[in-house]
């Protein structure tokens, strides 16, 4: 099972430049403010804006920014009309695709995302006819630093303990899934065990995965990195088996 987002794994891949960066602030104040707005500007009480509060720090995004894309949430400062986008598509080799994202014009960003899935080898599908495919998991990150098989079985095994539903490694990281509303919980166990996780997200999870030609793969690849250069994109999920 892997769920990761494909704009998360891009991001992790890609030298951050001062634009790129400037992208990513840009993206994460929009998660920021949509999630402030829906459930209020305070993170103790807002476990969505507490998930997206901690992404941007990870990624260094000053606190006056989080704090100005709050307030634009809640309505203290004035900001623009968002909204949340989801969707669905095919991808290269039949894959299937989930697109999040967060907008000022819908109309505008449908019409960017339809090329640009048309340039790749790719359309889109028709609401639900994709989201079956996948389910909505809790998602935790965790490095084995040591990149040794020993503490990769103690890794699995503390996961276990601590509520994990599933596991998956790609590489030397962890991917530790759990049911939505108990993925803090989850958290909160591996750091009392003296886990500390990379990242804490909401992923769509692929219930099955397709394993793909190398061909395919890289243009599924080129059709990520475009999608994720769009300023409404912010989140990118497949069954394309990594």
């Amino acid at each position: 099972m892997s769920g990761h987002s494909h704009a998360k794994t891009i991001l992790h891949k890609k030298q951050i430049t001062d634009a790129k960066r400037g992208k990513i602030f840009s993206k994460l104040s929009r998660e920021i403010s949509i999630a402030a707005r829906e459930k209020g500007g305070a993170p103790e009480t807002n476990s969505a804006l507490r998930l997206v509060i901690e992404k941007a720090k990870s990624f260094n995004m000053p606190k006056d920014n989080i704090e100005r894309a709050i307030k634009k949430g809640t309505g203290e400062l004035k900001g623009e009309v968002l909204e949340s986008i989801v969707f669905e598509a095919y991808g290269p080799g039949g894959i299937a695709i989930i697109i999040e994202g967060i907008t000022d014009n819908k109309n505008r960003t449908l019409g960017e995302i339809k090329q640009i899935l048309n340039q790749n080898n790719g359309k889109l599908a028709g609401s639900g006819s994709v989201k079956w495919i996948f389910k909505r998991k809790g998602c935790l990150e965790i490095q084995n630093v040591n990149h040794e098989d020993k503490n990769k079985e103690g890794l699995e095994l503390l996961a276990i303990e601590a509520g994990a539903e599933d596991i998956y490694w790609h590489n030397h990281i962890l991917d530790v899934y759990t049911k939505p509303e108990e993925l803090e919980k989850v958290k909160k166990n591996l750091e009392e065990k003296g886990i500390q996780t990379e990242s804490t997200t909401l992923d769509w999870v692929a219930k099955k995965q397709i394993e793909l030609g190398k061909k395919d793969k890289e243009t599924c690849q080129k059709l990520f990195e475009t999608l994720d250069e769009n300023d409404a994109v912010q989140e990118i999920y497949s069954n394309i088996k990594r």
